[in-house]
């Protein structure tokens, strides 16, 4: 019975010991840029993902010079979403069964707010595609990575 609480006691104190090293401050800890990205005191924030999905029309437009412009409209609204720092990531889906064809993440506080940004999309004005709003939680240092992709991009869509 001795050892056993003895074992206990060690474990117990394991147990402290592990949980005080996983609370102590990071000494990486940059409070300034942490500020500047909104992040809390785990590093992370609240974000909007956007789920692109083919739409009821997307079949409909078969011009392919429409579907161009669109597309085009579609980058456009990307681009500009990203330079007012709304938009902190972008990109398609490879083909699947559920039909996803691309995902946004918005750095924005309500599901309104996102929604006014996809709805100047001209590809979910005309149907191509439609979509879903799903809150995330997630790294509040998501939006750096914007800031290096020009310089790893060697052709823009």
């Amino acid at each position: 019975m001795k050892i056993l609480i003895t074992l206990l006691c060690l474990m117990n104190g394991l147990f402290l010991c592990s949980a005080q090293e996983k609370n102590s401050e990071n000494k990486k800890f940059n409070q300034k840029l942490a500020d500047s990205l909104g992040a809390d005191n785990y590093g992370m924030k609240s974000y909007k993902i956007i789920i692109l999905k083919t739409g009821a029309k997307d079949k409909e437009i078969t011009d392919k010079t429409k579907k161009a412009e669109l597309f085009n409209g579609h980058f456009a609204n990307m681009e500009k979403m990203s330079k007012e720092g709304k938009l902190v990531v972008a990109g398609p889906f490879n083909d699947n069964h559920l039909k996803y064809r691309g995902i946004f993440i918005l750095d924005v506080k309500t599901d309104e707010e996102a929604k006014n940004f996809i709805d100047q999309d001209p590809t979910v004005k005309a149907g191509v595609f439609d979509y879903e709003i799903l809150p995330w939680y997630g790294s509040a240092a998501l939006p750096l990575y914007l800031k290096y992709h020009d310089q790893v991009a060697k052709e823009n869509p």
